[in-house]
């Protein structure tokens, strides 16, 4: 029996001659699933990056997802099949990066748009991911997809990129690249991380016609949709005896409220619900309803498909109402610090700047 995909508001796609050709890192994920839904709909070409487990391990419920999508959508759907690829990815591992890139080119003769949309996320207060050595690790793994994984994959792209004189890369991240959450800084460090290189990189491509597009919808978007891992609490940071509103009661209490969570401990044994404040380390792939993940991606979906292949893309583009008025508030706090210690601020400065309020003598320099 053919799935009919769930009904998503309409997508503005900007003008263009030809089919696109897109290349998303991490094609099994939900909003990679939603974006091409709208992509192959409108007549647009994609190769999805999957990993082996997102296509073989069918027992998982992200895989399970990925498979039925694939088999009663894509492979169903008249032209889909003919415009859609597989390719093997693994972020992590740049051979691959390089070998999918090349695979995607050799089957549509170019690529147009990288979307890179991998993720996962590490919760754990700083004290509690450097408490043990294998909480440790689990920074370098938040580091290893979060960041190493986009620049492998965008420095695969470049060169064909460059040597056509046209692309677009886009960087699926988060208002987390604004605001610093407490229980979630390894996963916003990561973040304001891959944002740094994202916007020196933009400057360095320009010349080459390469347009760099920095994504930053809602918190729920890359955490709600891949992987969590929480690292085992610390007694000194339990709601009881520490008033800070830490991400992993956050997190749970959206969990619990949308009541549909699958967990597994890292030995692998399934437990029926989400202990994020387990003495063990616990990874989990929320597992949403279509309405809810509808919910979620619709606004996302929407502004990635008007701005992939546009001729002028915005630099940055914060996604719905609350993702604005988040990092709207912090800007404004910014500005208002700044404010308040700006005479200390000019104190420094031996010569007066341009527009400046103070202006340095001979007898400051000789204080010195």
């Amino acid at each position: 029996m053919t799935r009919t995909a769930p009904a998503i508001p309409s997508c503005k796609f900007p003008s263009h001659v030809n089919p696109r050709i897109w290349l998303l890192s991490s094609g099994a994920s939900p909003i990679a699933i939603a974006l091409s839904r709208q992509l192959l709909a409108h007549g647009d070409v994609v190769a999805f990056g999957v990993q082996a487990s997102d296509t073989l391990d069918t027992s998982a419920g992200r895989a399970a997802d990925f498979t039925l999508f694939w088999t009663q959508e894509v492979l169903v759907n008249e032209g889909w099949k003919d415009r859609a690829k597989l390719v093997r990815l693994d972020g992590r591992k740049m051979g691959q990066c390089q070998a999918a890139v090349a695979e995607a080119i050799t089957l549509f003769r170019r690529l147009d748009i990288l979307f890179c949309c991998s993720s996962q996320a590490i919760v754990g207060t700083v004290e509690e991911l450097s408490s043990t050595s294998r909480s440790t690790t689990l920074i370098r793994d938040q580091f290893e997809t979060n960041y190493f994984g986009h620049v492998n994959i965008i420095k695969a792209a470049l060169p064909s990129m460059r040597e056509r004189h046209s692309g677009h890369i886009i960087l699926l991240s988060g208002i987390t690249g604004h605001l610093g959450t407490p229980g979630l800084g390894a996963y916003c460090a990561s973040q304001w991380a891959i944002e740094g290189l994202c916007d020196s990189l933009s400057y360095e491509v320009a010349p080459f016609n390469i347009k760099m597009t920095i994504v930053q919808p809602n918190l729920e978007i890359n955490v709600l949709t891949n992987q969590i891992t929480t690292a085992p609490q610390l007694p000194q940071y339990a709601p009881d005896t520490n008033p800070a509103p830490l991400f992993r009661d956050i997190i749970g209490g959206l969990l619990d409220r949308v009541d549909a969570t699958t967990a597994h401990e890292s030995n692998n044994e399934h437990s029926d619900q989400c202990r994020f404040s387990s003495d063990k380390i616990v990874s989990v792939y929320p597992e949403l309803s279509e309405e809810t993940k509808l919910q979620l991606l619709a606004e996302t979906v929407n502004a990635l498909a008007a701005i992939g292949g546009h001729d002028n893309p915005p630099a940055r583009h914060i996604v719905g109402h609350e993702a604005v008025a988040s990092v709207k508030e912090k800007l404004k706090t910014v500005s208002e610090e700044l404010e308040d210690f700006l005479e200390v601020s000019y104190s420094v400065d031996l010569q007066q700047p341009r527009g400046g309020h103070r202006q340095g003598s001979e007898e400051d320099a000789k204080n010195l």
